[in-house]
């Protein structure tokens, strides 16, 4: 039987709400987003490092360490003061970091942040609709603007960059899941993932290790309308036809399609997913602050028609306030895109996931907003754990095992 234990609330706690929680990729520390900075935490003894502060003007809603970095650990911060935010460590004093640059351009509010895998790009999106690309031009934080891409209808509310590839997805209010790729000097949109029937909250890529089959990875989505969807490329190229709301060029068009839907579990809006390096399950959170663990069954497991060993908490009455955002769908327009089965409670034939843990109520009465899996000292040994984020202001790590 899989369990979720608590090991820990980081303390203290954010003093107001606390958005998202993003642990370093080497280093025992996540950086967490609240107020007007962020701040750092150590995940070793759970306690506050330090604070980052005098940046922003407004509330700190998203960040991201930049990898491949050795020295210095650099974060990028996006604020509700339509601003993006780069900080530098003090090379002589860990606890200290400098404010090195803003990033201006977004006429709204800055809901995500994401690095390439390599580093040298940085996607920011907003709820004006669009999506930039920044890309760093020298060693002095110097960043130029390498693409705006406008063709959300609405609130873009996540964007995630591929683990290899630079390939970017990004989630929006018109309920659509856009991919793009530079070709030729130009990034423009190559697919559309199409199926939900509400608002996109987030996106993350399946892990490069422990990948189900060699190829592109996966790439899992949730949802207001209360669905989780995991998308896959199709196999066979065919070219995609141009449509009156998006331009695609047909020599770098990819075709994805959904394949499968996961089971239902949460009763209202799911905000956050995350796919786990190691264990390769799938973990969302969302408005009713129930925390889900999701595991694919093995191929000849599915077979056999095997479902055992799946266990739900039974869900305790709440008194949860969700500020539910509706989201319309859009035409039946001529675009070739990936699209689901047409209702959100008729999974496709090939899903091969069960839920095989649940824990209610983990932030009490409050929303979860944030979930994401981190490396941690437990018990004196690292070991994969849990990481919530809620409207309480409290960071919380828990144990899957």
């Amino acid at each position: 039987m899989v369990t979720i234990t608590p090991v820990a609330t980081l303390t203290p706690p954010c003093t107001a709400r606390a958005w998202q929680s993003t642990p370093h990729p080497h280093l025992p520390i996540l950086a967490t987003t609240t107020g007007n900075g962020l701040r750092i935490y150590s995940l070793s003894s759970h306690t506050l490092l330090t604070t980052v502060t005098g940046g922003h003007k407004r509330s700190v809603r998203s960040c991201a360490w930049k990898p491949g970095t050795k020295e210095q650990a650099v974060i990028a911060s996006g604020s509700f003061d339509a601003s993006v935010g780069i900080w530098r460590q003090e090379e002589d004093d860990h606890q200290e970091w400098r404010f090195a640059v803003a990033l201006d351009g977004h006429d709204s509010e800055v809901k995500s942040v994401a690095w390439s895998a390599g580093g040298n790009l940085l996607a920011t999106c907003s709820r004006d609709k669009s999506v930039w690309i920044w890309e760093e031009v020298g060693e002095d934080d110097d960043y130029e603007t390498v693409a705006v891409l406008q063709e959300h209808d609405g609130d873009v509310k996540c964007v995630s960059w591929h683990p290899e590839q630079e390939l970017l997805a990004s989630a929006s209010y018109d309920d659509d899941i856009r991919l793009w790729r530079e070709e030729v000097d130009d990034w423009g949109c190559v697919s559309v993932l199409r199926g939900h029937e509400s608002t996109v909250w987030a996106v993350d890529w399946e892990p490069i290790q422990g990948r189900k089959e060699e190829g592109e990875s996966r790439l899992v989505s949730c949802s207001d309308d209360g669905t989780i969807r995991i998308w896959k490329k199709k196999p066979n190229q065919q070219k995609q036809q141009q449509s009156r709301l998006s331009i695609i060029r047909s020599s770098s068009a990819e075709e994805w399609e959904e394949e499968s839907q996961l089971p239902k579990c949460h009763v209202r809006t799911i905000y956050s997913v995350a796919w786990s390096k190691e264990t390769h399950r799938i973990a969302s959170v969302g408005g009713d602050g129930k925390i889900a663990i999701y595991e694919e069954l093995p191929t000849e497991e599915l077979s056999n028609g095997h479902m055992d060993g799946v266990q739900h908490d039974e869900l305790q009455p709440s008194t949860l306030h969700t500020e539910v955002v509706n989201g319309t769908s859009g035409p039946n327009d001529e675009v070739q895109e990936a699209s689901g089965e047409g209702h959100p409670d008729k999974k496709p034939e090939s899903s091969s996931w069960q839920i095989i843990t649940e824990y209610s109520c983990a932030h009490g009465v409050y929303e979860i907003n944030h979930v994401t899996w981190a490396k941690a000292k437990i018990d004196g040994s690292q070991q994969e754990v849990l990481v919530t984020t809620g409207d309480d202001g409290e960071v919380k790590v828990w144990r899957v095992s």
